[in-house]
């Protein structure tokens, strides 16, 4: 299940939901990303193109089902205005056994911090600025490249 948010989520309360559609699951493994509170940063703004966006998500799903043995997997994502400790982002994967879920988990959230069409503005002391991926989102990413070829 892919779900792209104009308004916020609750992770809790989706996470229990997804343990219900998963019951059964050997494993459930869930990454919750929320807005930083570096001291400076004042929100965070997320655009896409409905459709667009949903369907290359679809695809990093796909792969990772076609990698690991996945039994479910969620992603809840946000877009528009976001303050300080908002909520950004939930995946959640469930397979068998703790590894399948733990490495699609942490693959999809790769995918998406890396690949995702999502344009991201940050305003930090009264400037908005566009953000990129950083080197360390890339590197991360990268590492799959060649994993369970």
């Amino acid at each position: 299940m892919i779900r792209i948010l104009d308004k916020g989520f609750d992770p809790d309360f989706e996470l229990a939901e997804f343990q219900k559609r998963a019951f059964g699951a050997g494993a459930i493994v869930s990454f919750t990303g929320w807005v930083r509170d570096d001291g400076a940063t004042e929100s965070l703004s997320l655009s896409h193109y409905e459709g667009f966006t949903e369907t290359h998500i679809k695809g990093f799903v796909e792969c990772a089902k076609s990698r690991w043995a996945l039994q479910e997997s969620l992603i809840v994502h946000r877009v528009g205005k976001m303050s300080v400790g908002t909520p950004i982002v939930l995946v959640a994967t469930a397979s068998v056994h703790r590894r399948d879920a733990f490495e699609a988990c942490d693959f999809l959230m790769d995918k998406l911090k890396s690949e995702a069409p999502f344009w991201k503005q940050e305003t930090k002391s009264g400037e908005t600025v566009w953000v990129e991926p950083r080197q360390q989102d890339k590197s991360d990413l990268k590492r799959w490249d060649n994993a369970r070829d």
